[in-house]
């Protein structure tokens, strides 16, 4: 089962971060960002990767194919027969990762509509390069098959970015809640797909949360996991000095790994 991740995008929001790497390589903990995300899916036993690059895909490109030495003990024989030997095994010994060029300008829906070519399984999820959870994916997969339409999304309860106050007409303050839960229901990917997806997406410019989705649910062929738990999008610098406080502190609810 493939699990696709939209890389591509280049994160101007975190320009002070992006300059120079893009988001998905920002790090929480030592890691990065796409390192947790796949890390949450290889739980539930997906580890069948396909990372849509776009901005600084090279750099992505460059992590993968340098993991093996920076995440183990080595032994290098120097020379015109050159051989290296790894000492230990790291966690992630049967990740399979497919890096594809989906271009610098590429909208989601058009970087999904690329990769088309390494999708063989009639179903398969997508999320994005910038956000954790403590999400069971295995259990938003399996919702999907139980409905049987094209697409999944998964959905959180926003919470507000300012304190909300209970005001009296005369300007008193009668209560004050810092950063509510606010009502309804927000996007927070971790999508699974049926391959008909591709018969809703249209060229590089096309927009995955605009057109599709929305044809998508006027066809009732759209349907939610409803996930009360823990969802954060890193889309600012507060933001990512947040997960990393998480993190560091031994507070991170998304670390639902063993190893």
């Amino acid at each position: 089962m493939k699990v696709v991740i939209l890389c591509g995008g280049q994160g101007t929001r975190l320009r002070e971060e992006t300059e120079y790497r893009p988001k998905p390589l920002l790090e929480i903990g030592g890691r990065p960002i796409l390192w947790h995300i796949m890390k949450i899916y290889a739980q539930a036993g997906f580890r069948d990767f396909v990372l849509c690059l776009g901005y600084r895909g090279q750099m992505i490109k460059e992590y993968f194919l340098n993991y093996e030495a920076m995440n183990n003990d080595f032994t290098i024989c120097l020379g015109q027969q050159q051989r290296i030997a790894y000492h230990n095994a790291h966690a992630e010994q049967d990740f399979n990762v497919t890096m594809a060029d989906t271009g610098l300008e590429t909208m989601t829906g058009g970087r999904v509509s690329i990769v088309k070519k390494f999708i063989d399984d009639d179903n398969f999820m997508v999320t994005y390069g910038d956000g954790v959870a403590d999400l069971d994916v295995r259990a938003v997969f399996d919702f999907h098959m139980s409905h049987g339409r094209v697409a999944t999304v998964t959905s959180v309860r926003p919470t507000s970015r300012f304190g909300i106050l209970d005001l009296s007409e005369k300007g008193e303050v009668r209560g004050f809640v810092e950063k509510p839960q606010l009502d309804g229901w927000a996007n927070a990917g971790f999508l699974v797909f049926n391959r008909r997806i591709f018969d809703y997406l249209s060229g590089e410019s096309c927009i995955l949360e605009r057109e599709p989705l929305e044809q998508l649910a006027r066809e009732g062929e759209l349907m939610t996991y409803r996930h009360e738990g823990f969802f954060y999008a890193m889309d600012t610098y507060r933001e990512y000095l947040y997960l990393n406080d998480l993190w560091t502190s031994g507070r991170a609810p998304w670390r639902i790994w063993k190893s």
